[in-house]
């Protein structure tokens, strides 16, 4: 299980629900078998948590966690939030239903180049 690509609607700084939805955290699973992700975290730097209900998420398959509001898909599920909470420079950190940290992923360091790309990797 790791953290995939990850897409803060820094740009935008909308607060409507698209603009919401816009910013997105994908979790991936790399192996051949499924997982039920319930009780599974994702939280950010300042502490905001998601937690994932039941949920089956099929060998090499992923999931996408949206910051706003819908109706959760096999693809998509959303925090419902009204703000954002990923930022331009942050760490996504996934957990097991146990508290062990599965993956962290940090973005937003200035790379060689002098400049950083928000839709990295």
């Amino acid at each position: 299980m790791v953290i995939g690509d990850i897409q803060d609607d820094s740009l935008g700084r909308g607060h409507d629900n698209r603009a919401l939805n816009r910013e997105w955290v994908e979790v991936k699973n790399t192996g051949r078998h499924a997982v039920n992700l319930r009780g599974f975290t994702l939280s950010d730097r300042d502490g905001n948590r998601y937690r994932f209900d039941h949920r089956r998420l099929g060998g090499r398959s992923n999931v996408k966690v949206h910051t706003g509001q819908g109706r959760d898909t096999d693809r998509d599920v959303y925090q419902d939030r009204r703000h954002q909470i990923w930022d331009e420079r942050d760490t996504a950190t996934l957990r097991d239903d146990r508290g062990r940290v599965i993956h962290t992923e940090t973005w937003g360091r200035s790379n060689h180049h002098g400049h950083h790309d928000n839709h990295h990797r």
